[in-house]
């Protein structure tokens, strides 16, 4: 019985593409790291020296009263957004177009 379930298993991995659902999470999570890193360390400071600023633009932050907005952090992650959604858009979905289009 058990060795029945496994065997069932295994096909359920194999026909349902979960290996390739977690290497897909596995390669998001890199990437989202990568551009992560690429925007905390690159682009954010550049553009703090851009602004005359001194330092990291994710610690830009206003007071009101006694309350402090950090907007910086919020547009650090804008930028990371829109990245990781410009390499999804450009290099995932064109190149899995060009792929799908039949060859003449």
């Amino acid at each position: 019985m058990v060795k029945e379930e496994l065997k069932n298993f295994i096909t359920f991995i194999r026909t349902q593409g979960v290996a390739g659902l977690a290497v897909g999470f596995i390669l998001g999570k890199a990437i989202s790291d990568l551009v992560g890193s690429l925007v905390n360390d690159i682009i954010n400071p550049i553009l703090g020296l851009g602004l005359n600023r001194l330092g990291d633009l994710s610690l830009l932050s206003f007071k009101i009263g006694a309350a402090t907005v950090s907007y910086g952090k919020f547009i650090s992650l804008l930028i990371n957004f829109i990245i990781v959604a410009a390499v999804v858009y450009f290099g995932i979905t064109k190149l899995l177009g060009k792929l799908d289009k039949p060859k003449q």
